[in-house]
């Protein structure tokens, strides 16, 4: 049985070294680049949307503060005949004028933040939307691309494809079940012999119990990388 599954491995390695072949192509990295940047691409637009939105409605409310507050003091600008005419002690309200003056500064001050802030969101939106409309020009050139790359290789992989179904005939259905999972996994090889007392691919040292259990023509797993290691008589 250990012989039919290395078989199977075997040309499963045929078929995995075709599928990294084209999965290394400059093509089906730019058409992968592009797929990935677009599937992001509109929840990141629309964080930025609602970012801006959220700074406009700031900024409103600002502006609508800073315009009181510039009428309220206009009311101090002929303080003395306020004095002569309400009467009171004339510093009370200079202070009172500086400390309107104060927060129309830092109002002011708060205002022009918040406009580089809206304005720097509006060159991100701008930029991600400008990044979106190159990538789905990417997208549809290399996916063409890409798939032209699959068709060409078609006929390689239907040969491998065929290959592993004749041999998974020999194969137990348990065994081929188990190790269609490892694959899965990315592990290759799947299966390993093992000479001595360590795991071949690995290198984790096995107990005596493992060592038992392979003496007996057993399969184990390894416990480090999860491979199938048998040992032959």
């Amino acid at each position: 049985m250990i012989d039919e599954l290395l078989k199977y491995q075997e040309a499963d390695g045929k078929l995995r070294a075709i599928e990294q072949e084209i999965a290394s192509t400059d093509e089906r990295k730019k058409y992968m680049t592009a797929r990935k940047f677009l599937e992001k691409a509109p929840e990141k637009l629309s964080a930025l949307d609602a970012r801006a939105t959220e700074f406009r409605h700031l900024f409103e409310q600002l502006e609508k503060k800073y315009s009181e507050i510039a009428d309220t003091i206009k009311d101090y600008e002929n303080l003395d005949e306020m004095v002569d005419e309400q009467g009171g002690d004339i510093t009370f309200y200079k202070k009172n004028a500086s400390q309107i003056a104060d927060s129309l500064k830092s109002l002011k001050a708060e205002i022009n933040k918040l406009a580089a802030q809206i304005e720097k969101t509006a060159s991100e939106y701008a930029e991600a939307k400008k990044q979106t409309i190159a990538m789905q020009r990417q997208y549809k050139e290399y996916k063409e691309k890409y798939a032209k790359i699959k068709e060409s290789r078609a006929a390689d992989v239907a040969a491998a494809e065929k290959e592993l179904k004749e041999l998974a005939a020999a194969v137990p259905a348990e065994t081929l079940k188990k190790y269609e999972a490892k694959r899965k996994e990315k592990l290759f090889p799947v299966v390993s012999e093992v000479s001595g007392n360590r795991c071949p691919q690995c290198g984790m040292e096995l107990s005596l119990a493992e060592r038992s259990k392979l003496e007996s023509g057993s399969f184990i797993e390894c416990d480090s990388c999860h491979r199938i290691l048998f040992k032959r008589k």
